[in-house]
């Protein structure tokens, strides 16, 4: 294997531009990349990043060494099935669809077996993703360490052993974002409730969250060791503490996580059947 591998993306939307953007900025050749939509408006928006742009998903994996299909789910089994006739038997496939299997796809590519599921998140177009990782045993580790490389590119990576559990990355990453903005959004209410106009009512919040993981980041301690540091007994933050857990905000994410990777499961069943 090259150290720095040709890789082709099928599908240019918006988690396909994060990662060539990151690539790039990664030192990856702008030459090395090529991305195949139909779209003519998503080719256009890759233009001046020096990157291959094609309309044709066979043509553009024809001298690739990986192959990130990162197309919608509904769309992949049309897609995959499409590229099964010029798949060789050494491309590594990197699936970034969420919901579908290593068996749908290998069943849809023919019986394909070098196959890496992918599930990032939307701070990946910050670079600043969380992305689960798992392949099968046919997948060796050289090839484990090229899809790492390409999805580091966009934020850390973590593996998992088993498949199922990428329903529960998929129910704390890749739904997360969703649940802190939604965290925002109440903080923010909150606030102007209080008299905060909404301009800085957002500007606290905001940076409160970002200010509060960076601090999580850095410190490497355990978050509520660090909740219990600004906890001072008596004081107005013990206060709303107890007002968030005796609303029950423990459950309510226990809950939440626990619903979105049943219904990951659900929506996997759902496309084995496609």
């Amino acid at each position: 294997m090259t150290d720095k591998p040709v890789i082709a993306f099928i599908g240019g939307g918006n988690m396909a531009r994060a990662l060539v953007g990151g690539l790039i900025r990664n030192d990856h050749p702008a030459e090395q990349l090529c991305v195949a939509d139909p779209n003519a408006e998503a080719r256009a928006q890759l233009d001046g990043l020096g990157v291959c742009t094609l309309g044709d998903n066979l043509k553009a994996i024809e001298g690739a060494d990986v192959i990130v299909l990162s197309v919608k789910p509904q769309a992949l089994g049309a897609v995959a099935r499409e590229l099964a006739a010029g798949l060789r038997p050494g491309q590594l496939v990197i699936s970034i669809a969420a919901g579908v299997r290593v068996d749908t796809l290998r069943r849809w590519l023919n019986g394909h077996e070098r196959i890496v599921r992918a599930m990032p998140n939307t701070p990946a177009l910050v670079q600043a993703g969380a992305t689960g990782l798992f392949a099968p045993s046919e997948v060796s580790a050289a090839e484990r360490a090229r899809a790492e490389s390409i999805l580091r590119a966009v934020g850390v990576c973590v593996w998992v052993e088993r498949e199922d559990l990428i329903d529960s990355v998929t129910a704390l990453s890749g739904s997360g974002p969703a649940y802190v903005f939604l965290v925002m959004e109440a903080m923010q209410e909150a606030g102007e409730k209080l008299g905060l106009d909404a301009a800085t009512a957002r500007l606290l919040t905001l940076e409160t969250v970002f200010g509060a993981a960076r601090l999580a980041l850095e410190s490497k301690e355990d978050p509520a060791v660090l909740r219990a540091r600004v906890t001072s007994p008596g004081g107005t933050t013990e206060r709303g503490i107890a007002a968030l857990e005796s609303a029950g905000l423990r459950k309510a994410f226990a809950d939440a996580l626990k619903s979105a990777a049943e219904r990951a499961d659900e929506l996997a069943n759902m496309l084995d059947l496609a």
